[in-house]
Order: C-alpha cells, then sequence, then structure tokens
C-alpha cells in the first residue's frame, strides 16, 4: 500500500465534516492574522523594525505582487534553471497571482520596502485540513535575521488558530538551504512527498499543528 493509500484509508484525527468546516471557516476569514497582533511587527538586534499584513491576493497591490514575482525569481529561479522542472515564468507569475492565494508580507519600516513574503492557502489536501505553504521569500538584504522564521511562526499560529491539521510546503531538492531552514523549524518529509524511485525535482514537507 502507497503512503497516500495509507492517508487515505487511516482514520483520521478529525472527521471529514470538521475537516471541511475548520477549512471552510478559515477560508472566511479577511485577516486571519487578526487575531495575533504580535506578529504584525519584528525587530532585530541590529535595529531593523518590520511592519507585516496578511492580505488575499484580490487586495494586493498589483506592484506588491510584481516584486513578489522578482524576488522569487532571485531566489529560487537558479535552482529551478538547473533541475528538471526547468524555471518557468508564466508559470510562476501565474500560481502567484491565484484567486485563492493569500500573502503574508513584512515591509521595512525605514526603507518603507517589501523584505519577504509568504503565499499560502488553508486547503484540504489528501484528506487533511492543512495550511499549504507556497512560498517563503526572504529578500537577500534581510536575511539572517530570523525574519523568515518568524513569519513561519506566524503561519504555524493562524494554522493552529483554525484547527488545521498540518502545515505542508514543498521545497526543491537542490535548494540546501531551504531544506536546512524547514528542518531547523521542525519540519520533515511528509507522506505524500514524492516516492525516491520517482526521482522528483522536490520534496514535501510538513510539520504537525495538533
Amino acid at each position: 500500500m502507497s503512503a497516500l493509500q495509507e492517508i487515505n484509508s487511516n482514520e483520521s484525527n478529525m472527521s471529514a465534516t470538521a475537516q471541511q468546516k475548520a477549512t471552510e471557516k478559515a477560508n472566511r476569514q479577511i485577516n486571519p492574522m487578526a487575531d495575533y497582533p504580535e506578529f504584525l511587527k519584528y525587530s532585530t538586534e541590529d535595529g531593523c523594525e518590520f511592519d507585516i499584513y496578511c492580505r488575499r491576493k484580490a487586495d494586493m497591490d498589483p506592484k506588491t505582487l510584481k516584486w513578489a514575482f522578482k524576488l522569487a525569481e532571485k531566489n529560487v529561479g537558479p535552482q529551478y534553471k538547473t533541475c528538471s522542472l526547468g524555471w518557468q515564468p508564466k508559470v510562476k507569475q501565474s500560481d502567484l497571482n491565484k484567486n485563492w492565494a493569500r500573502y503574508l508580507v513584512a515591509v521595512d519600516r525605514k526603507l518603507k520596502k517589501p523584505a519577504a513574503y509568504s503565499m499560502f492557502r488553508f486547503d484540504l489536501d489528501y484528506g487533511r485540513c492543512v495550511l499549504y505553504c507556497y512560498e517563503m521569500q526572504v529578500d537577500s538584504e534581510f536575511q539572517r535575521k530570523g525574519l523568515g522564521g518568524f513569519m513561519m511562526c506566524a503561519l504555524e499560529k493562524m494554522a493552529q488558530h483554525y484547527g488545521m491539521e498540518r502545515l505542508v510546503l514543498t521545497v526543491l531538492k537542490n535548494n540546501e538551504d531551504g531544506i536546512r531552514f524547514y528542518k531547523k523549524l521542525g519540519y520533515d518529509i511528509d507522506e505524500t512527498s514524492p516516492d525516491k524511485s520517482e526521482n522528483a525535482a522536490y520534496e514535501i514537507f510538513s510539520k504537525s499543528m495538533l
């Protein structure tokens, strides 16, 4: 029996009805971070200060969406180009502009410019209600300051608040820095990740939110 079959056949921690209700409730929220103002600001020891906001794609400034694409192209474009997937800019632009997308964006308070973002959604994934993180990108100017880890903690807080079972994400196998980052935060290979025999260019990581 495959891992996916085991997930579908095993009794879930939540009933299908409860999973559906939890996902629908989360998706009705205009700002799922509203109850956690402590995650809307972040300061570093070297004096950097960031304001953080959470918005639906429909409420995002088009200029910020263009910046998000450019940052993804700079950060992970090289890894895509050297793996079997290849860098497909039109596909990435389409992904970043999905109507269901939600964004968590950090803005440098002094410079008044975006510094990092996550794109995510609340979803049912192989019978589990999850927060699926599709992008977690930090501009090189602001890396090694704990900002990415702080934003991941914000995503986890949302996932827990709305009763999601896991936080799930995808990382390229050749993105060694990304893999180390997620493992340091307690993420590991998910049961739905492609089998080694499939020779996929990516792995699916996850962390329990229960």
